[in-house]
């Protein structure tokens, strides 16, 4: 069996159970793809499957959204995307994998560091923009951008549903705002899509397992996996950059 087509398999099934379950894991994401597809392009190969996984989300939850919550987020996020993307547009596959490599060491440390500190400052307006702004340019360069939005939206002391519904759509329309940049970058094109859609069956089971998942499973220990495997994944691409 060609190993382009079980990468994008496992990569289908990762993104399906991150987005469907208790999260995290979409620092794994762009790694295992970049696997078989080295380089920028591999966000354009993604791009199809978040897109489809984060309409099931917006659908599962569209009735709980805080719009004044997204409202101060949103802004400086589409300002983050058109520079992100300015960047990804001057650099070249090796410089990418060794910012991906950061990017993803970054955001565990920012996990550690949210387990032992407080962050009641996000409630503090500017601490959305910043969010906002940076939480924009690493979705835009490497899909990770997970962990400063959810350490915004954890201190807007929104209740679970409203949390799920609001997180769910923030993505979503940043997703959007980021399709007509990597078609315009030349990272998603109609070649790119075709690739995408062999990862789909992966897709559909990996949100399957993930939604019956999260009814069993225990935040905490599996929150140190996904730190363990985003670690190694990270070694790789410092190893082999």
């Amino acid at each position: 069996m060609d190993t382009s087509f079980v990468i994008l398999l496992i990569a289908g099934l990762v993104t399906g159970f991150s987005k469907f379950s208790v999260g995290g894991m979409g620092l794994l994401i762009l790694p295992i793809v970049m696997v078989a597809f080295p380089g920028p392009e591999a966000l354009g190969i993604l791009m199809p499957l978040y897109i489809i996984t984060d309409l099931m989300a917006v659908f599962s939850y569209r009735n709980h959204i805080n719009w004044s919550v997204l409202l101060r987020l949103l802004p400086l996020a589409f300002l983050g995307i058109f520079i992100g993307g300015h960047f990804l547009s001057g650099i070249d596959a090796g410089q990418f994998v060794n910012f991906l490599g950061v990017i993803v060491v970054a955001m565990i440390l920012l996990g550690l560091y949210l387990d032992l500190r407080p962050t009641t400052f996000m409630r503090k307006p500017l601490a959305a923009y910043t969010m906002g702004f940076l939480g924009g340019v690493v979705s835009m360069t490497a899909n990770a951008a997970g962990p400063l939005f959810s350490l915004f939206l954890l201190e807007q002391k929104l209740d679970k549903a409203s949390y799920v519904s609001t997180r769910a759509w923030a993505f979503f329309i940043i997703n959007l705002l980021k399709l007509p940049l990597y078609i315009g970058l030349g990272l998603m094109t109609a070649t790119s899509v075709k690739i995408s859609m062999i990862a789909l069956p992966g897709l559909l089971l990996g949100s399957f397992i993930g939604y019956h998942f999260l009814k069993k499973v225990n935040p905490a220990q599996f929150k140190w996996l996904i730190r363990i495997l985003s670690c190694m994944a990270a070694f790789k691409l410092f190893l082999f950059s």
